[in-house]
């Protein structure tokens, strides 16, 4: 590459020349905010070219050129790589001042026209010195050549024109007027500029991003629409037209970017972060060679997909009543973090795996699974993986709304059910949970079961929840209350009990109007409303806790009616694609090899005990005696699955040809790791290794991964850092503090934590990070603490207290020390909190955790962070 400072015109002047914005790039979208700032120091240099001062020039910024695949010896053409925004609000300011002089000073425009703007000898679109990407190039071409009444309203390009049209008028000024031709040399003389210019062999693309994946300049969605459209040389413009800019037009990039992400759920990666979308999706093409149709393809199963995506932005889309009414109540919701789940629906359903009505009660479940879990408070900070982990563990043996039903019911979901549900309805501050809109729409759902034949019309009723025992009562209410008191227990402690329990909150228009009045007055407001649950509340003779609590049974009832409960006795929940795998890799492993439950389960990124369970209770699993403890015994809990043949454990593994040592325990060098069992399936699964190669006879529309190419990507992608974690904490820790980290992991998710591994590259290290998120709010986020695997020394425990003291609520000190003595209430700990940012972090070695005391104790602790991270204000 090579990189010189230049200015405007001498980057666009002389022999006839194209630069060209590539499709992949993202439109013109400089608003007024940078117009005014750069008309700003236009202005300044033109004053200083008046003036005469021999001032500093202005720096405008960077341009990245490489040549275009169309260059040719006399007519060159460039690829902006990088700069298009600058390029472009310069030719439009140009464009301004040749069309503000043109009538006065024809000659000059003409110049401006000829210098700057257009190849007069060429025709078509290479008469445009600057291509714009083509959403923008209409429009553009419209104000360099005009005419101008044939150019298309509105848009960012008409915008800018405009802008330096008026502020042209403005400068012409009679009483401070300002010579035109003086901000024309500004413009292309004064404003500087670094131009980097690739060679043909450059990899433009990753210039591109290395200026680019900041996560500042550009989306995630920006950065993979550049990497796709970067890589169809001779089909872009025709994916372009035919798919891409109508899905760019329909949807705004965020909501681009959304889709992109759930695209990488619906096809298996249920772990992916969307603020890792792009580096996802880029490293699945970048497993081999991607073909221009498997591009294709791709883009066109988005551009499908974005069509059900629209649905979920727009309910009244929905063709079906069920399904759209759904919708709607999910939308009013804001339950987005469903949808992952709900665009599975709509896929399975376009493709014929299930009709409308099945469609619409596979979402009543998972608006029951929101609604009893708000009712019943449980946590919301583990909803974005439960539905973001939906398509993997979906069922593969029943229909697709029922395998939701027993995915959703599984005991590790923690959908409550009617007992749990009547319970709270009658006893627990229903006005505490959730927020305001849920409430609302739950008490929305109640009124409307009661089917009065002239509902309320609740999209334009200004209605409020209300208090029918008000929060503040006054004399005669407390007078009420104290007729029902049982157990000594005192009107004031049992309205606090009751005052924010469903079975005294009502809807009404008129809540100012009941405030605190006692009862007999709010019977006569609520006799007249519109709401049939307001006009059974008034026909009570009074309003004290037996018609609260008689009122909350009725509620309860209605609830369990509309809202679905979950199937009993459904264990937990596993991906299932991941039990197929892992029968798969057990059948391939050759004679004289073994593994180990934990390997097995970071394999298919799951828990050792949860591997042991499946494997004594699944019969016909191939080689299952052949996985033991991690020191290579069997497990003292192993049971032949029913069904299976049996017989004595040990001899099996001889028969295979597993050695073992004077200890009894199976040859340690025999044991084959996480990793290697996944070379195993790539192996079995290489298509380059089957005696008959058909790839290079395939049609192109049939260039896609087999499944179990797709499960061994997925894998790669998704368990690599957490691999290496736990390899590196092997080879530096027992056995037994590496099974009880696996084991706090797992709880720490139980309880509704997340775990993050990072990269784990060899400069960075590896490890593993205890967050909580909240809920569709992914830049919410804190972190307790996290683990290394050790330097030769041992694992370590560390509290990133620069963090906590920034991060609310462990920003407070009080909270922070609370912490740390909950901490050291563990054997062999002694942590002295340090002020942020001055010395190292508090730590502690892993090895501790191998007492069960010491984990309890450690769970317990976490457990106080959720519960002061979820009660935050």
């Amino acid at each position: 590459m090579q990189a010189k400072e230049t200015l405007f015109a001498d980057l666009v002047q002389g022999r006839a020349q194209q630069f060209q914005v590539p499709l992949y790039q993202r439109t013109y979208s400089w608003t007024e905010k940078q117009l005014r700032q750069l008309w700003t120091d236009i202005l300044e240099q033109a004053e200083l070219l008046e003036s005469g001062e021999k001032a500093s020039t202005h720096f405008l910024g960077s341009v990245v050129l490489a040549p275009s695949p169309q260059n040719e010896a006399t007519f060159p053409r460039w690829l902006v790589v990088d700069g298009q925004q600058r390029l472009t609000t310069l030719s439009l300011a140009l464009a301004a001042i040749r069309d503000h002089i043109a009538d006065g000073e024809p000659d000059e425009a003409e110049r401006i026209d000829e210098e700057y703007l257009i190849n007069k000898r060429k025709n078509g679109s290479d008469r445009l010195r600057l291509l714009p990407t083509q959403a923008d190039r209409a429009q553009f071409a419209a104000y360099v050549r005009g005419p101008l009444s044939e150019q298309a309203a509105g848009g960012a390009v008409a915008a800018a024109y405009g802008f330096f049209r008026r502020k042209l008028v403005e400068a012409a000024d009679p009483a401070a007027p300002q010579d035109v031709l003086r901000i024309e040399e500004a413009i292309t003389s004064r404003l500087t500029l670094v131009a980097v210019t690739a060679e043909r062999a450059d990899n433009v693309h990753r210039i591109f991003e290395s200026l680019n994946n900041t996560g500042l300049k550009l989306s995630q969605a920006d950065l993979l629409r550049n990497y796709l459209f970067m890589r169809l040389p001779t089909r872009g413009e025709h994916i372009y037209e035919t798919y891409w800019l109508p899905l760019q037009d329909s949807l705004s990039n965020d909501e681009l970017e959304q889709l992109m992400w759930l695209q990488l759920v619906l096809d298996g990666d249920d772990r992916v972060r969307r603020q890792d979308l792009y580096a996802a999706q880029q490293q699945r093409f970048e497993r081999g060679e991607v073909s221009e149709a498997e591009i294709e393809a791709y883009i066109k199963e988005l551009y499908r997909r974005g069509a059900l995506f629209r649905r979920l932005l727009h309910p009244e889309k929905e063709a079906n009543e069920a399904v759209r009414a759904h919708l709607h109540r999910l939308d009013t919701w804001q339950a987005q973090v469903t949808y992952p789940a709900l665009m599975l629906l709509l896929d399975r359903r376009q493709r014929g795996e299930l009709d409308s009505a099945d469609t619409a009660r596979a979402m009543s479940y998972i608006e029951s699974f929101l609604v009893r879990r708000m009712m019943c408070r449980v946590p919301t900070n583990n909803l974005n993986r439960i539905f973001q982990a939906v398509p993997g563990q979906l069922p593969l043996d029943v229909a697709v709304a029922d395998g939701l039903h027993q995915l959703l019911s599984a005991e590790n979901r923690f959908w409550p059910d009617d007992d749990e549900l009547r319970e709270k309805v009658r006893t627990a501050p229903f006005y505490k949970f959730g927020r305001g809109h849920q409430r609302k729409m739950v008490l929305q759902r109640l009124e409307e079961s009661y089917e009065h034949p002239e509902p309320v019309d609740f999209a334009t009723a200004q209605l409020t929840i209300e208090h029918v025992m008000p929060q503040s009562p006054g004399d005669e209410w407390l007078r009420m209350l104290s007729e029902d008191v049982v157990d000594g227990e005192s009107a004031e402690d049992l309205h606090s009990r009751l005052q924010h329990t469903l079975g005294n909150l009502t809807l009404t228009a008129v809540n100012s109007e009941l405030s605190n009045h006692p009862f007999e007055r709010k019977q006569g407001l609520l006799q007249g409303s519109h709401l049939e649950m307001n006009r059974r509340i008034a026909t009570t003779e009074r309003w004290g806790a037996d018609e609260i609590r008689a009122r909350a049974d009725e509620l309860a009832d209605r609830t369990i009616a509309l809202w679905p409960a979950p199937l009993r006795g459904v264990g937990r929940a596993e991906r299932s694609r991941d039990w197929n795998l892992a029968h798969q890799v057990l059948a391939a492993l050759p004679h004289g090899t073994w593994t180990s439950y934990g390997d097995l389960a970071a394999f298919i990124g799951s828990g050792a005990q949860a591997v042991g369970n499946h494997l004594a209770n699944t019969p016909g699993v191939a080689n299952a005696y052949r996985v033991l403890t991690s020191e290579g015994k069997v497990s003292d809990g192993f049971r032949w699955a029913p069904q299976d043949a049996g017989g004595d454990v040990r001899a099996r593994l001889s028969d295979d040809g597993v050695r073992f040592t004077a200890g009894g325990a199976a040859d340690p060098a025999q044991r084959l790791s996480a990793d290697e069992l996944a070379s195993l399936v790539s192996e079995a699964d290489d298509p380059a290794d089957s005696e008959e190669d058909t790839t290079q006879s395939a049609p192109e529309s049939q260039g896609e991964e087999t499944d179990a190419d797709s499960f061994y990507l997925q894998l790669v992608a998704e368990n690599s850092p957490e691999r290496r974690f736990f390899r590196e904490l092997a080879e530096d820790n027992s056995p037994g503090t590496v099974e009880a980290v696996r084991g706090l992991l797992a709880r720490w998710e139980e309880i509704g934590g997340t775990v993050y591994h990072p990269g784990g590259t060899k400069a960075s290290g590896s490890g593993a990070i205890l967050t909580l998120e909240e809920a569709g709010a992914p830049d919410s986020v804190i972190s307790p603490m996290g683990f290394t695997p050790g330097c030769g020394l041992g694992g370590t425990a560390y509290l990133d207290f620069q963090w906590l003291a920034v991060t609310e609520p462990s920003a407070r000190p009080a909270l922070r020390a609370e912490f740390l003595r909950l901490l050291n209430e563990l054997e062999g700990i002694d942590l002295q909190e340090r002020e942020p940012g001055r010395g190292p972090a508090p730590s502690f070695p892993l090895s501790v955790l191998e007492k069960d005391r010491n984990r309890e104790l450690l769970v317990e602790a976490l457990m106080w962070v959720r519960d002061r991270w979820e009660s935050r204000d």
